[in-house]
């Protein structure tokens, strides 16, 4: 049995409703500490921003269940610790079937950007590949100031990066709705910054994890079945070979 299949009301009566399939999905949340992955994962599962929020220490994890073309999905998003004291012991685990990776950066803050190379260097050191769906968040874009150029990582760096690395892109802000965009004066002309919903993004990793799995699914029966009539044709001609 797929053990990312649950299953709920198994112990209903005859009049319950049917049986629900479930499919579960480990999403590990990574970027350098005060990135705002504690508060971005608490939007995620619970739609509020934390009051208060402690430096995560080791590893924590937040559900959100959704409906996907009729299909359950939950999601469980790993929230991991950004200091090297609090990962070094935890690496392994955490990276321990992982179906999907976020990685979060600060929008205002550069050197948390350049510090993803060493975050995706990681997932790929404990066999986390780019066949694994993953996805590029900056956080924190309600304190993007749209008349500065100095001190802040660019749409345009950050959709540029994406694309290399084949990550979908999101910009967001886990503390204030979005808004539909921030205009601003930047050089001789004007630039207009996109700012996603986070509700976007959970549906974007749920969609895409679907899909994938539908398409692994669908693999291993066409593998199953090739392999089966290569078997007979096989089998048939050894036969007709012994006779």
């Amino acid at each position: 049995m797929d053990s990312s299949l649950e299953f709920s009301n198994s112990l209903g009566s005859a009049s319950s409703p049917p049986l629900t399939r479930c499919r579960t999905f480990k999403v590990l949340v990574i970027g350098d500490s005060a990135v705002g992955k504690t508060c971005l994962t608490h939007r995620l599962c619970a739609g509020q921003f934390p009051s208060r929020v402690e430096a995560t220490i080791g590893v924590d994890f937040r559900e959100r269940l959704l409906d996907i073309g009729g299909e359950k999905i939950k999601l469980q998003l790993w929230d991991t610790a950004g200091q090297e004291r609090f990962r070094k012991s935890m690496v392994q685990h955490y990276y321990r079937n992982v179906h999907a990776v976020l990685f979060v950066y600060d929008v205002t803050c550069p050197a948390s950007f350049s510090g993803l190379v060493s975050w995706i260097e990681e997932c790929r050191q404990n066999s986390v590949g780019q066949e694994v769906p993953r996805f590029l968040v900056g956080n924190k874009s309600d304190l993007r100031d749209p008349r500065r150029t100095e001190g802040q990582v660019s749409q345009e760096r950050a959709v540029s990066f994406a694309k290399a690395q084949g990550m979908m892109f999101f910009e967001t802000s886990a503390k204030n709705p979005p808004l539909k965009r921030l205009s601003g004066q930047r050089g001789a002309g004007e630039v207009s910054y996109q700012q996603d919903n986070v509700e976007d993004i959970v549906i974007a990793v749920a969609a895409k994890l679907r899909r994938q799995k539908k398409l692994s699914s669908a693999n291993a029966v066409a593998h199953n079945s090739s392999f089966k009539v290569l078997s007979k044709k096989r089998a048939e001609k050894e036969q007709w070979t012994c006779c």
